[in-house]
């Protein structure tokens, strides 16, 4: 199977050697989103609900491009600076998606990029009818 690059002006470009994510079949991979807003490529607010929303507009965008939506995510995994917003991701993320929700992880970490306090990444697996 060949693989198709997905790209859309209304995520953050890439900034660095990745694709914002790759399509394989009906499988697409979706490289990590941060809070940063497409049009000026910074920090949407130092308010961490609001980069998380952020962040999942950024991903639907990229699902949307790829021919799909968040509601098709089967796997997603949430980097966090501080695992104490771990209650405020799920109030957030329930605004986005319906159930049966995707799998998923959630990750204590040290740093991320451009000084973000999440970061989310995961797999979609489009309807085979696309």
């Amino acid at each position: 199977m060949s693989k198709q690059i997905i790209s859309t002006e209304n995520a953050p470009a890439a900034i660095g050697t990745y694709s914002q994510a790759v399509k394989v079949g009906t499988t697409v991979y979706l490289s990590g989103q941060i809070p940063l807003v497409p049009e000026t490529m910074e920090l949407n607010s130092e308010d961490f609900a609001e980069q998380a929303d952020q962040v999942f507009k950024n991903l639907s965008a990229v699902c949307e491009a790829a021919g799909g939506s968040l509601n098709d995510m089967v796997k997603v995994n949430i980097f966090l600076l501080d695992l104490a917003n771990f209650a405020t991701v799920n109030e957030i993320m329930a605004k986005y998606f319906e159930q049966p929700y995707p799998a998923r992880a959630a990750i204590g970490i040290g740093q991320l990029p451009r000084g973000a306090q999440i970061e989310i990444d995961g797999v979609l697996e489009l309807p085979s009818t696309n």
